[in-house]
This record gives structure tokens, C-alpha cells and sequence, in this order.
């Protein structure tokens, strides 16, 4: 018998090794890979390692991403999984904390900005604060979330545009769009990936601090404005301009009594779902990433802790698969007591179904609380993973996990002609002509025109709260055209405009005086004003001023909400609500002479007296002014 041997197959030759790849992350950090059988091992500059796994499925951008977020789930650990779902203030931490803690956000709260506050200085922050986050074992991305509520209002020279209660008067939500779209590409251009917007909140009560938050008291008027959604995020999330947006603050604030911010909304479930959910329901559908819980109670029950209106009807009949985050230290509020972040606070925090938790300055603590729970079992591991699962969603897709890094490119954008030119148009549709005795408006460009009034002249006070600091403040705090320099400017050559800010000396030809009145800023629980929204006395002084001249008066209230004008209305020829128009305020002056017609209806009812509120459409009392009412010439 022959036995024939075969020549064993010839072994394919080893791969090249692979070299060691060095990585420049950012200025200040380098990571030194090293190949060890298809994993990585790294050292950062402080001389910590770690393995990674640069072919792990996770970073493969080509795979879907709920397979991308399976992986990389099941390589996190406990704590990776709870620092995801930390949110921390960017003052409140130091340097390598966001890689030793795998924090999985960062904000800027109202004000907090970095030393240089110009595009270039946002950037190099987030990449300083990404660099830490892209030195982590996993390489997860951080996100950053900013309150850009009426434009990228932390950010001095960014665009500032009218507050929503002006965007409702203008009944136009493909406006709206257009400017979502312009604020995401003013955010993206500093860096930052995710707008704490729009406030979706249905306000039925204007003693309430948040009013001009609110597009108007009407859930098909907020709803119709969700459109700024898509503008923010564009049609789907991951474009070069795309920021995740924020629906806040679910649900009711709108609704508390008194107008009580952080109060209780005492109402029926009814009529939580027919006035306060219908714009929610329009967000979601709009694809909205994120939500923002509410400060306030539902019946006596904190929003932070209420899961079946977070997990049962935003998250189950909704259908919500974004993320849900809470508002400023909110769970604290949850037992009554500002102390200490209770173990019973956070559990039942979490298992409301809250995914990321903002806790500006005790994060630390709250991490430490939080895993005491799970390891209790007092928070399921599920419940984890399912907050894990949403965060980590939304940040692939918007591309954070291949470029993480800001897009330098766009520096110019910020405060760009075109914004502002979108904003003047936001602001001159946002006018409503209230009273025109005489058809004295629109007033003519030969005429001699008398100016007074604090708002008249001050960028600070016409843009309201929540523009560069929190409260907001008065002043030229940021760059922009006041109402006074609009008229200025709308003024022929055979014109004159003469500016007092207490109304006093009107020269004798005057033809006409324009008093610009109104508010100055504040936001949130500053603003409430439980016993009514009058005039104040510095502006009643600069009325009576006017009255001495003999002169018309015409009067522009620059206010974030209706204020009590019933007594004072007989003694004016016209008056103009302005809301807060922001830095645009030749949009002011468009309609004041003419340019355009006044458009704008009234996004709310407008009360005749204090005590009359609140008041609504649809409701037996008869305000001032109705809902939807609005001149033109």
C-alpha cells in the first residue's frame, strides 16, 4: 500500500506588529496606545492606564446605533453607568474629575461662562473638558448643556432674540424654525451640543416669575411653536448644526396657583392633559431629544418624584425614547427639606424615570448616594441601564462619539448680520398695537419726536432675564441697537429726536412723545409678583413728566407680560406691547414708523385689573384686552 503525505498547508504569516499610536487629544493631554492582542493599553500624561479597544463595535460609526449602544454597555462598569447619569456644573469641577468620575455631562448654569467669553474661548473650554472625558477607559463623550432660550444668551455679542411670549405674538411658527435653526448654528459654533429649549410651559397666570418663558396661555399656540424643535436639531439629529433640544419643564408649571413658581399645580388630571400635555405631545412627536422636568407639584406631589406622569405617560402613552433630565438640584426638593440629597430623594427620583441628574454642585455626593441604592437594590440595575441606554442613544446619534471635539469653523456666525436681521424680523412681527387713538402710529419720519423712559435706551432691560447672567441685568451688557437708537435711525434728516430718560424737558416743538416703559429683568422666582404686575413708580413719574408737556404720548411697554395699564390708559394716544424684544431693537421702530404693519396678537389675555387674574380665554371674566386681539394700521 502507498501512503501518499501531504505537504502540511503553508501558515499565513503573522500580521506586522502594530506600532504604538500616539493620539493628541488636546493641548495638555496625549495618549500613548499600545498594542496587547487586539487591545489597547494607554497612558495619559498623569501616568494612570487603562485598556481600550479601538476595533470595539461601539466606535464603528457604520454600525447601527442601538447595536453601538448594546456594546457599550456591556463593557461599562457600575460606576461608568452612574457618571453618565451625573450632570455637573462646569465651575463646581476640577481638573481630572470628569475622567476619574466618567461624568457624563457638564452645563453652564445662567452666567457661568468661561474668562474669555467670546466663540473661541467656548470652544477651548468644552475641548478642555472633552479632552478629560476622551481619557476615560471608554472614551465616552461628555455633553454640555447650555440655557440658550432666547439665542445663545450666555455668550456676549451672540444674537439675542425676542423672548417666547414675543415669539407667540407672532403666531408664525415657521419663524420660530428659522430661528432654532439660527441658535444651533450660534451654539455649534462655540462648541456646545445641547440647548436647555424651548419652554414649553403653558402660562394661564402672569403674576408667575417664568411668563415670558411661555409662548402665550393657549396649549395649540405652544404647540404650533414646537417647530423650533426641528430647528434646533434639524430633521434628524447629527448635522453639522444639530444641538439635542430640551421640552421643559414638564408639566404644569404654568398652572400653579398664584402664579407661584416652583408652586402646586392644583388642578384635575383632565385638565393637566387638555391645557398643560397637548405641547409635549406635539415635542415628541417633533422628535425633541430631551426633557426637562418641573420644579413645581402636581397636587402636592413633586414632578421630580412622580412617575406616573413621567414614566407612564411621557415615557409609555407618549412614547418618549429621549432622556429625561431634572432641573437645578431639583431632587432635593423632593422630601420638602433643602439639606442633603436623601437616599429616599434619589431613588425615588430615578425610578420616577429621571435618566440624567443636573446637581450643579454636590455631584459627588449624589453619585455616592446613588450607587449605596443600587447596591441595596433599592434602584433596579434595569432602571440603570435603561437611563444609560437613552443618554448614550442621543449621543451617537448626534455624532458626539466621532467628533467630539468643537468645530472651530464657525466663529463668524456667532451675532452674524443675518440672525440679527432674523431677529428684527422676530421682533417687528412680535408688536401689538393695543390702543392708536387718532391714528396718531405710525408716527412720520419729518416728525419732532420726544423720547423718555428707562427702557428707552438700554439693551439690558429691552432682552429681560436670562441675557448673559441668570436675573439678567440693565445696561449695555451686550452688543445690539437699543429702541431709542431704532428711532434714531428710522428718522428722516428733516426729523428730530430729542432723548430724556425721566421725561423732563420736552422742547415746546415737540410733535409727539414716545415713552418706552415698562420692565426691568429678572427670571424665574425673582419675577413673581403675587399681588399683581403694575407700573412702577419711576415709570408713573415719566408719565406725569409727559402729561405736563401737553404733548400726545405715545407708549411702548417693553415687558416680559401684560401689566396693569387700565387706570393709565385714557391719558395715552396709542400704546404698543414690545415684550422683550432683545438686541434687535430697530424691530421696534419698523412698526413705530410704518415700515410694517403691526401684526402681532396677543399670546395672552390682558388683564384689567390684579385681581382679576388669572385670566384666560374661554373663561367667564372679561379682560382689558382678549386673547388674539391685536390693531394694525
Amino acid at each position: 500500500m502507498t501512503t501518499t503525505v501531504s505537504a502540511p498547508p503553508t501558515a499565513p504569516a503573522p500580521p506586522p506588529p502594530r506600532r504604538p499610536r500616539r493620539w493628541l487629544i488636546a493641548a495638555g493631554l496625549t495618549l500613548v496606545l499600545l498594542a496587547a492582542g487586539g487591545v489597547y493599553w494607554f497612558t495619559r500624561d498623569d501616568g494612570q492606564t487603562g485598556a481600550f479597544d479601538p476595533d470595539a463595535p461601539y466606535l464603528d460609526a457604520s454600525r447601527p446605533v442601538a447595536e453601538r449602544v448594546d456594546d457599550l454597555l456591556g463593557r461599562m462598569t457600575l460606576d461608568e453607568k452612574l457618571g453618565q447619569m451625573t450632570q455637573a456644573e462646569r465651575k463646581e469641577v476640577g481638573a481630572g474629575e470628569i475622567t476619574s468620575y466618567a461624568l457624563g455631562s457638564l452645563l453652564s448654569g445662567g452666567g457661568s461662562v468661561p474668562s474669555d467669553n467670546t466663540p473661541q474661548g467656548w470652544a477651548d473650554m468644552y475641548d478642555a473638558f472633552q479632552a478629560e472625558a476622551m481619557a476615560t477607559r471608554l472614551r465616552i463623550p461628555m455633553i454640555y448643556g447650555v440655557d440658550a432660550v432666547h439665542g445663545h444668551n450666555n455668550v456676549k455679542g451672540a444674537t439675542i432674540f425676542p423672548h417666547n411670549i414675543g415669539l407667540g405674538a407672532t403666531r408664525d411658527p415657521g419663524l420660530v424654525r428659522r430661528i432654532g435653526e439660527a441658535v444651533a448654528i450660534e451654539v455649534t459654533a462655540t462648541g456646545l451640543d445641547w440647548d436647555f429649549a424651548p419652554c414649553l410651559c403653558v402660562a394661564r397666570d402672569i403674576r408667575w416669575g417664568r411668563t415670558y418663558e411661555s409662548f402665550g396661555e393657549d396649549p395649540e399656540l405652544a404647540s404650533a411653536m414646537t417647530t423650533i424643535v426641528t430647528g434646533l436639531q434639524g430633521e434628524q439629529l447629527g448635522g453639522p448644526n444639530s444641538v439635542l433640544a430640551t421640552a421643559k419643564h414638564y408639566i404644569g408649571d404654568g398652572g400653579t396657583n398664584g402664579g407661584k413658581d416652583q408652586g402646586d399645580a392644583q388642578l384635575s388630571e383632565e385638565e393637566l392633559r387638555k391645557v398643560h400635555l397637548p405641547p409635549f405631545q406635539a415635542a415628541v412627536k417633533a422628535g425633541v431629544g430631551s426633557v426637562m422636568i418641573s420644579f413645581s407639584s402636581f397636587n402636592g406631589v413633586k414632578l421630580h418624584g412622580h412617575r406616573q406622569l413621567i414614566t407612564d405617560v411621557l415615557k409609555g402613552e407618549l412614547g418618549f425614547t429621549g432622556f429625561v433630565v431634572s432641573d437645578w438640584n431639583a431632587i432635593d426638593q423632593i422630601d420638602g427639606v433643602r439639606d442633603v440629597f436623601t437616599p429616599e430623594e434619589v431613588s425615588a427620583a430615578v425610578n420616577a424615570g429621571i435618566d440624567m441628574v443636573m446637581v450643579p454642585e454636590r455631584w459627588r455626593e449624589f453619585i455616592s448616594v446613588l450607587r449605596d441604592e443600587v447596591n441595596a437594590g433599592r434602584v433596579p440595575l434595569d432602571r440603570i441601564d435603561d437611563a444609560n441606554r437613552r443618554i448614550l442613544t442621543k449621543k451617537f446619534e448626534l455624532g458626539m462619539f466621532e467628533h467630539p471635539m468643537a468645530d472651530r469653523a464657525q466663529f463668524d456666525k456667532v451675532g452674524a448680520p443675518a440672525h440679527r436681521e432674523l431677529a428684527r424680523q422676530a421682533v417687528r412681527q412680535s408688536q401689538v398695537l393695543l390702543k392708536n387713538d387718532g391714528g396718531i402710529l405710525p408716527l412720520k419720519k419729518d416728525a419732532k419726536i420726544f423720547v423718555a423712559g428707562r427702557n428707552a435706551d438700554d439693551i439690558g432691560n429691552q432682552s429681560g432675564g436670562w441675557t448673559l447672567t441668570w436675573q439678567g441685568q440693565s445696561g449695555p451688557i451686550t452688543d445690539g441697537t437699543t429702541v431709542l437708537q431704532g428711532i434714531r435711525d428710522a428718522v428722516g434728516t428733516s426729523g428730530k429726536v430729542t432723548f430724556s430718560a425721566d421725561g423732563t424737558g420736552v422742547p415746546a416743538d415737540t410733535d409727539v412723545a414716545v415713552a418706552v416703559i415698562g420692565e426691568t429683568p429678572y427670571a424665574e422666582y425673582e419675577g413673581d409678583r403675587p399681588d399683581g404686575v403694575t407700573l412702577a413708580q419711576t415709570d408713573l413719574d415719566t408719565l406725569t413728566e409727559l402729561r405736563k408737556s401737553g404733548k400726545p404720548v405715545v407708549v411702548v411697554l417693553v415687558s416680559g407680560r401684560p401689566v396693569d395699564v387700565t387706570a393709565h390708559l385714557p391719558q395715552w394716544r396709542a400704546l404698543l406691547a414690545a415684550w422683550l424684544p432683545g438686541t434687535e431693537g430697530a424691530g421696534v421702530a419698523d412698526v413705530l414708523f410704518g415700515s410694517h404693519k403691526p401684526t402681532g396678537k396677543l399670546p395672552m389675555s390682558w388683564p384689567a385689573t390684579p385681581d382679576q387674574e388669572p385670566v384666560n380665554h374661554g373663561d367667564p371674566k372679561t379682560p382689558l384686552f382678549p386673547y388674539g386681539f391685536g390693531l394694525t394700521y
